[in-house]
């Protein structure tokens, strides 16, 4: 019998339930490379999907199957040819891709059909619906190269994978696409998958592949470019990297997501599938796994509004129990409440701060300013710093203070003194608690 540790377990449940919240009803579409399936983790991969399928997700699965055709071809005598990453399918290739779709899809639908003991998917059910959602047109010949049978998407037929999805069904996508006229084609994996992502609106696009990330193209691998990529910024690096010729190139997924991105896709992410519950790290923690590239940054800086009580009073409860931050009412945050400033990321807050100004002295105090625990040493702190500083010049104000008992070292290395409680302007001296012996520490702005 397993033990749970309800320490350990409820905060981590909580920290979760607003993912789960956020993403109920949602469109992922998820990419598999045939690689994985050919490392054995369909099982457990499996089990991920059914989470989340659980957790209300509109799903679309599309799957790879490079070595598993190049296995059918060498079982034939016959050489697998890749021009710039895509394969040149002759006849003899379209008969092996098209044996190995064929199995690909029964393990894939086996899978998803038995109902495995002592797992995340006893009991459950995951209809899986495939079918002709994708009419194709040839490559043709590109530079001297005649591709043949492989193929480009012309469209998807987006409004019957929609009907299915919406109705509780996991779409089933293979690497194959007829033409009006009956002819199949070979697509790859990763333009299927962005073509349907794209033709869907859906929320997330995700690549597991043998990569983990943008990071492996990096110096350091720690950067923070291995978990976000403003959309800007991975045309940038994607117009500095060479052509890819194989699925580990760093071009080869981002160019993809690039692209979904500029196709009306929010948030599309490059994976590694040798870490087990990638998707689950990636969908269910703020930081994730792997490299994420954005149309925006998720961090959204912003006025803060009634409906943000709630998760201001959440987020700053803490500081106040352990003597951090002094107390306020609800009603205080709530009478307040343009005075306050959040982040947000996935429509949860992770930080806030208020200024109240006294333009008498043309100065402004900020208050309440709060991190989460989970992102602390991410920057937030500062990004609300400058956010707040802006505010108070377009205001007229010449400087803002703080009052801390905890923190005067954090505020000192930004630019802030300090000084006597006499300084502070005669309405907030009023109330300035001579008991906690806050520090006062005033920014002068530039």
């Amino acid at each position: 019998m397993s033990v749970v540790f309800p320490h350990t377990f409820v905060p981590w449940f909580r920290a979760v339930a607003p993912y789960i919240h956020a993403y109920r009803g949602k469109t992922f579409v998820v990419a598999v490379a045939g690689e994985m399936i050919a490392a054995g983790k369909l099982d457990f991969f499996v089990q991920d999907m059914a989470i989340l399928h659980a957790m209300g997700i509109k799903l679309v699965l599309v799957h790879g199957f490079r070595p598993q055709v190049n296995e059918q071809l060498a079982a034939k005598g016959h050489v697998s040819r890749f021009v710039r990453g895509q394969r040149v399918t002759d006849p003899v290739a379209l008969d092996a891709a098209q044996e190995a779709a064929g199995q690909l899809r029964f393990e894939i639908e086996a899978a998803f059909s038995q109902g495995l003991p002592n797992t995340p998917m006893a009991n459950a059910t995951v209809r899986v619906v495939s079918g002709n959602f994708l009419t194709a047109r040839p490559v043709g010949i590109v530079d001297g190269v005649d591709f043949m049978l492989s193929g480009l998407v012309r469209r998807v037929d987006h409004n019957a994978i929609r009907r299915a999805i919406d109705i509780g069904a996991l779409v089933l996508l293979s690497p194959f696409g007829f033409s009006p006229t009956g002819e199949a084609f070979n697509l790859q994996m990763e333009e299927v998958a962005t073509s349907t992502a794209i033709a869907l609106q859906a929320d997330k696009l995700v690549f597991l592949t043998e990569i983990s990330g943008i990071h492996e193209i990096l110096d350091d691998p720690e950067s923070p470019i291995d978990t976000e990529l403003a959309l800007a910024e991975a045309k940038r690096l994607l117009a500095s990297l060479p052509p890819p010729d194989r699925p580990t190139d760093p071009a080869f997924y981002l160019r993809h997501c690039v692209k979904a991105c500029e196709g009306g896709v929010e948030r599309s992410h490059i994976l590694p599938f040798a870490v087990d519950g990638a998707i689950l790290l990636e969908v269910f923690t703020h930081d994730g796994i792997g490299t994420m590239v954005v149309d925006e940054k998720l961090e959204s800086l912003r006025g803060a509004t009634p409906d943000d009580v709630a998760n201001i009073v959440k987020l700053i409860e803490p500081f106040e129990e352990d003597g951090t931050l002094v107390r306020r009412e609800r009603a205080e945050i709530e009478r307040d409440i343009a005075n306050y400033t959040v982040i947000e990321h996935d429509g949860i807050i992770f930080g806030c701060a208020a200024l109240y100004p006294y333009p008498e002295k043309k100065t402004g105090e900020m208050a309440a300013l709060t991190v989460s625990p989970i992102t602390q040493s991410q920057g937030d702190g500062e990004r609300l710093l400058k956010r707040v500083e802006q505010q108070a010049r377009s205001a007229g104000l010449e400087s803002i203070f703080v009052l801390t008992t905890r923190t005067m070292h954090w505020f000192i290395k930004r630019g802030f003194i300090s000084v006597d409680p006499d300084w502070l302007p005669e309405a907030r001296k009023r109330k300035y608690n001579w008991d906690r012996r806050s520090q006062v520490l005033v920014k002068k702005l530039s």
